[in-house]
């Protein structure tokens, strides 16, 4: 890769590896340094990833080093530190969005990433398949499971408010 294919990388990819990392990480300072850190390992590797291929490579480093951010700090909360009002009860008018953030909690740090690479960020099964370094049942495996607490856990917070 030369370093005009470099440049152009991070023009194409740096954004939607951003809010790809942000979503996840929730902490814009954490998703900023590890946005930094996957073209710095972009750019010491030019030389063996070719252009084609540098897209899934981007997201394959961001994806892994943000799972070992995430082991690190023991980032993944329990549903019980979610916020409630002192009665006990959820606000009666919470935006979707933020029920949709707090439920993303309750997911592993895979089942996020890969329900949040195919349903947030569009891609393809076999996209994210090649990018976190799973099988493509595997990922299915991980969307459909993800899926299925995201419904259970909106339904049960539905009947909650």
């Amino acid at each position: 890769m030369t370093t005009q294919d470099y440049n152009n990388c991070v023009r194409l990819y740096s954004d939607a590896v951003f809010r790809f990392l942000l979503k996840n990480l929730a902490n814009r300072e954490d998703a900023e340094d590890i946005l930094q850190l996957t073209f710095e390992k972009l750019w010491l590797k030019r030389e063996v990833v070719a252009f084609e291929k540098a897209k899934s490579y981007t997201f394959s480093i961001a994806h892994n080093s943000m799972i070992d951010l995430v082991r690190r700090k023991k980032f993944v909360r329990a549903y019980e530190n979610l916020p409630e009002r002192p009665g006990g009860e959820f606000e009666q008018q919470v935006e979707a969005r933020d029920i949709m953030d707090q439920c993303l909690e309750i997911l592993s740090p895979v089942q996020r990433s890969v329900i949040l690479m195919r349903d947030y960020e569009g891609y393809s099964y076999e996209d994210i398949a090649q990018m976190t370094e799973l099988s493509l049942s595997q990922v299915k495996v991980y969307i459909f499971r993800a899926r299925k607490k995201l419904r259970v856990e909106i339904t049960r917070l539905n009947k909650a408010v």
